[in-house]
């Protein structure tokens, strides 16, 4: 049977050609996956399948908080299938941060808790056995014993003195950033412009942690080698990335390991941490067989890296007439337990502030802060997402609030060329202006005049 694939109308929105030689930017191109994927021909991780395949399920953490003062594997050893019981003491180098390349430390998770854990369903112990049925059973028959800590699960909380400390690595219940508790921004004087201005509103918004809910769950298949290489079948989004941080926790070269990837059943940010493949790797090692891990459906709800909680003030001065003169916020970011991404994502949170708006006065502290929750990390446009929701929401409460068009607040306010944003940073491209003028058009919504005329190249008539 022959598959043909009909093209997509892309009717208006195809670009006209201007004779500038592009061959792609405007025009119908075949997805170069999409005919493996509507004739099942696409290879997924878990189409992988050699001999002697071997099965890893994970021990994990039934307390938030603890002090682990016993582990007793002589039943999960026992059970008809177990090859292998794996500790901490069996990974090569048993703490890491996944941005430890790019020189975001210090190192502060374990591969398998050693003394605490720190999250309901952090990792102990790693069976590996025949069978999946074997390794789940073997998983379930370890037995940890516990000394219970206080468990802190709010961000401010957290920042509080004399909170329980959640991460020994970290020192303390946040990111260092620069020698500063927080990422911070102070461009001009709001103090100043709070006295000044004719209104001053003040908004607080939460967001609760989401999971990226792939179809696929994480998971990998490691095949050792004959020349003693492992060959990873991982469904990671990033297959170098993921390389490099599994070399540094087996302490091995990078070119002893071979990554094959690119093919994800959805990870929308989710699959970039590299949790499953060093424990593989090691377990691949141990056995010298073939090893496959991968989440169940609950592990993938329960400790894959969701988006991290938000909470977010947002204090503005305004005049009558609309101006934004001073903006102040503050937010904090749940990493949950340890690092990962966090760092990261609330520095591209701080980076986004005070959003695309044209403000001369703005504060703002970024905490990243650790609480006992499961460790948070990348999903679509992290840090910034939920950082766009409250900038918007805010800016249509101060629209209801001054009794004015939504859009005009928006075009009052809108960065043009030429302005200097709160990094210092000169503003260049902008076209906010004319994108709320054409969604305006296409909507319906009628604008007056004036805010028709407004351009994202002057300030003129402002």
């Amino acid at each position: 049977m022959t598959y043909r694939l009909a093209p997509i109308d892309t009717g208006a929105f195809a670009a006209e050609r201007d004779g500038d030689g592009l061959t792609v930017v405007g025009s119908v191109v075949q997805r170069s996956d999409a005919r493996g994927h509507v004739t099942g021909r696409t290879e997924f991780f878990e189409d992988v399948a050699p001999p002697r395949l071997a099965h890893l399920k994970m021990h994990r953490s039934a307390r938030h908080h603890a002090r682990i003062a016993g582990v007793d594997v002589s039943a999960a050893l026992a059970v008809p299938g177990v090859l292998r019981v794996l500790t901490h003491a069996d990974v090569p180098n048993n703490v890491y941060t996944v941005l430890k390349l790019i020189g975001v430390e210090p190192d502060d998770e374990p591969v398998l808790a050693v003394d605490k854990v720190r999250y309901l369903g952090e990792p102990i112990c790693a069976v590996v056995a025949e069978t999946e049925a074997a390794a789940l059973e073997g998983a379930a028959a370890v037995e940890v014993a516990y000394e219970d800590l206080p468990a802190v699960f709010d961000v401010e909380e957290a920042l509080k003195e004399g909170a329980p400390l959640v991460n020994e690595y970290q020192g303390q219940n946040h990111f260092v950033y620069e020698g500063h508790h927080c990422r911070r921004i102070r461009f001009g004087d709001v103090e100043d412009a709070f006295a000044r201005a004719d209104h001053v509103f003040e908004w607080r918004y939460q967001s609760s942690p989401i999971e990226q809910a792939p179809v696929e769950t994480t998971g990998c298949v490691v095949v050792p080698q004959a020349d003693g290489r492992l060959r990873i079948h991982s469904d990671t989004q990033a297959c170098f990335f993921t390389l490099d941080n599994t070399a540094l926790i087996l302490g091995t070269p990078f070119n002893k390991l071979r990554i094959v990837g690119g093919t994800v059943g959805g990870g929308f940010g989710g699959k970039v941490d590299v949790v499953v493949e060093p424990i593989a790797c090691v377990a691949a090692m141990a056995v010298d067989r073939p090893v496959k891990y991968v989440y169940d459906r609950a592990e993938e709800m329960q400790v894959s890296s969701p988006r991290a909680a938000e909470r977010i003030v947002i204090k503005d001065a305004v005049m009558d007439d609309g101006r934004i003169i001073g903006r102040k916020v503050t937010l904090y970011v749940d990493a949950g337990a340890y690092a990962r991404h966090s760092p990261y994502g609330t520095t591209k949170a701080a980076a986004h502030l005070p959003g695309p708006y044209s403000i001369p006065n703005v504060w703002a502290d970024c905490h990243c802060v650790f609480t006992n929750r499961t460790p948070s990390s990348a999903m679509r446009g992290f840090g910034v997402t939920i950082a766009d929701f409250a900038l918007e929401s805010q800016m249509d409460r101060i629209a209801r609030a001054l009794g004015m068009d939504p859009l005009r607040l928006r075009l009052i306010n809108a960065y043009r060329d030429g302005d200097l944003k709160a990094h210092r940073k000169i503003a260049e491209g902008t076209a906010l202006v004319e994108v709320i003028q054409k969604a305006a058009e296409l909507a319906g919504h009628e604008l007056p005049e004036d805010c028709r005329r407004m351009s994202s190249t002057t300030r003129e008539g402002l």
